[in-house]
């Protein structure tokens, strides 16, 4: 298989974790429209982008692209807390949606020293 022998993940790998982030883009919508009014109960949308949100950290640290250690891997431990207390506390949802958001915003783009920084060294 082309890359494997770089250490690369197999070729279904990488398309496992497109679907994960394809659903978890689609429970994330889901779960703001809910918290936006458009029907259904937030704890549905909430588990939903817990459960694919959990999907690909999973599929992240058996291909190694992501580490506990680093902030990037405790920002995704702590946005995954957050998003089970929306499931379990709806009604604290909303505000805890637009904390999730942020931060992720705020990670995703912050430079790859921070993103990979490890506090304990």
């Amino acid at each position: 298989m082309a890359g494997a022998a770089e250490g690369k993940p197999a070729e279904w790998r990488r398309w496992l974790g497109i679907g994960l982030r394809c659903a978890h883009l689609a429970a994330v919508a889901l779960l703001a429209a809910q918290l936006m009014g458009a029907g259904g109960t937030a704890r549905w949308g909430a588990w939903a982008t817990f459960a694919t949100g959990l999907g690909m950290l999973a599929s992240e640290l058996a291909d190694r692209r992501i580490h506990l250690g680093e902030v990037a891997g405790a920002t995704v431990l702590l946005k995954l807390a957050l998003v089970g207390v929306m499931a379990l506390w709806p009604a604290a949802a909303l505000p805890l949606f637009w904390a999730v958001l942020a931060l992720s915003a705020l990670i995703s783009h912050a430079p790859k020293g921070l993103r990979h920084w490890r506090p304990r060294g």
